[in-house]
């Protein structure tokens, strides 16, 4: 057999070198990814127990302040989102995602030693609230600059796979905030969750930020030199424009709301009131048990996002969004009048897994597809933004809405509007994308040429 000639040798030992870079560029901004969304989700699990901290127990409307406030700082992130974005199109995308998690780790400080509203009064919530707020103008512009730096470092051919750990962390957060659940009631009471375990919660977070913090500082910048030294210099003013992204850049930014807006409200639906769902069904006298089954079913679709990705580099990303947008539209009615009815741990967990199948065929891809339809100048700003909108107006107001649903019996009509939400996004994916067309990750210089003509 004959021995590989040196340039094929060389060429190997390169390709290993940058597989190599990409996977340690993937795991330092995927930690980042994790702790940010650590922080987000550990408001919404713990969000039970520290409710009397905040509001008075004789407050019937409580429960539905703490989620009207979970709501409230979705408004933040498309000025997170648009802030961050230009900064990270201008500056790199790197600096960007340093400043959002220390941003992060500062209000998760702030939320932990918080006074209860006992001790400062109505203070106690406005903090809570202020902080919120904050944090989600650091989420806003996490997601943009994560998402776009995890699809420009990954190679091309593996992109879908290497770009799904940004979901894979994203859903890492919530699993981690629900193992730091498990453990406490394994060692606490609920009373002493209540009085101080949350704050310890919060607390975690912040540190872990700082430990991210310089992980970031080591990454590899993924956008090119002489680019942010032009938009430094004045000579590239289309880098990071809004006026360059709602003149020139629409369609792309119509079509990332329009994809994002069915996802992001199931992903919610599914992943954030399908476990509360849970977490109530077992919350009289084998909390724990609710805990765990959430907790085995999180992971379950963090593990199931790489699958989605590298499927996604065979078989193209249309087909993944077509397979989660009829299955969304055949399922979620089900799960969401279904699931509260169930006693026992197995229909519960069964029910939540396949709707993390079915979601995993949005979850595991869509950053790389919003990635694909912006050229480098403005991809961090119209990927955060188009997703910031419709995480707004769809995805932080679930949760919200079905409670408000829950009180006044009007859960079927929640569902019906998930589902036409979802039904919207499929036609997009249906009608207006291709499956393995030209991108502007992958094929710039003919997409600019189309754009030309």
């Amino acid at each position: 057999m004959l021995a590989p000639s040196t340039s094929a040798k060389g060429y190997d030992a390169e390709t290993r070198t940058r597989l190599r870079r990409s996977v340690s560029n993937t795991l330092k901004g995927s930690a980042g990814n994790l702790v940010e969304w650590y922080d987000v989700y550990v408001y919404s699990v713990f969000a039970s127990y520290f409710e009397s901290q905040f509001f008075s127990p004789e407050d019937k409307n409580a429960t539905l302040f703490i989620w009207a406030i979970f709501a409230m700082t979705f408004l933040m992130r498309p000025i997170g989102a648009w802030f961050f974005g230009r900064f990270a199109d201008r500056h790199g995308r790197r600096l960007a995602l340093t400043v959002s998690v220390t941003i992060m780790a500062t209000c998760s400080f702030a939320i932990a030693v918080t006074p209860t509203v006992v001790t400062i009064g109505v203070a106690a919530p406005i903090v809570l609230l202020l902080a919120r707020l904050v944090q989600g103008f650091a989420t806003g512009g996490e997601y943009g600059a994560s998402a776009t730096y995890m699809s420009e470092a990954a190679l091309p051919g593996r992109r879908g796979f290497l770009s799904s750990f940004h979901y894979v962390t994203l859903v890492g957060g919530h699993v981690l905030a629900q193992t730091t659940l498990l453990v406490m009631l394994t060692c606490l009471d609920s009373g002493q969750i209540a009085q101080w375990g949350w704050r310890f919660a919060f607390a975690i977070g912040g540190i872990a930020a700082i430990v991210v913090f310089w992980m970031r500082r080591t990454m590899d910048e993924s956008l090119e030199s002489d680019a942010i030294e032009a938009a430094r210099s004045g000579r590239a003013r289309a880098s990071g424009s809004m006026r360059e992204l709602l003149v020139h850049q629409w369609r792309p930014l119509l079509l990332c709301f329009l994809i994002t807006a069915g996802g992001t409200l199931a992903f919610y639906t599914y992943s954030v009131i399908g476990p509360k769902m849970v977490q109530s069904l077992f919350a009289g006298g084998d909390a724990i048990t609710g805990v765990v089954i959430n907790l085995i079913a999180l992971t379950f679709l963090m593990l199931l996002q790489p699958i989605g990705g590298w499927l996604s580099d065979g078989i193209g990303r249309k087909r993944l969004l077509v397979f989660f947008g009829i299955g969304g539209l055949l399922y979620t009615g089900f799960m969401v009048l279904v699931l509260p009815q169930q006693t026992h741990w197995l229909p519960a967990f069964v029910m939540l897994a396949v709707a993390f199948v079915i979601l995993t065929g949005y979850t595991s891809i869509n950053a790389v597809v919003k990635a694909e339809l912006f050229p480098t100048h403005v991809r961090a700003l119209g990927v955060g933004l188009g997703y910031a909108l419709a995480n707004s107006a769809f995805g932080g107001t679930a949760p919200l809405l079905y409670q408000a649903a829950l009180r006044t019996g009007h859960v079927i009509e929640f569902a019906i509007y998930v589902t036409l939400v979802i039904a919207v996004s499929l036609v997009v994916y249906v009608f207006f994308l291709e499956n393995k067309g030209a991108n502007w990750l992958d094929d710039a210089a003919a997409m600019g040429s189309r754009t030309v003509r």
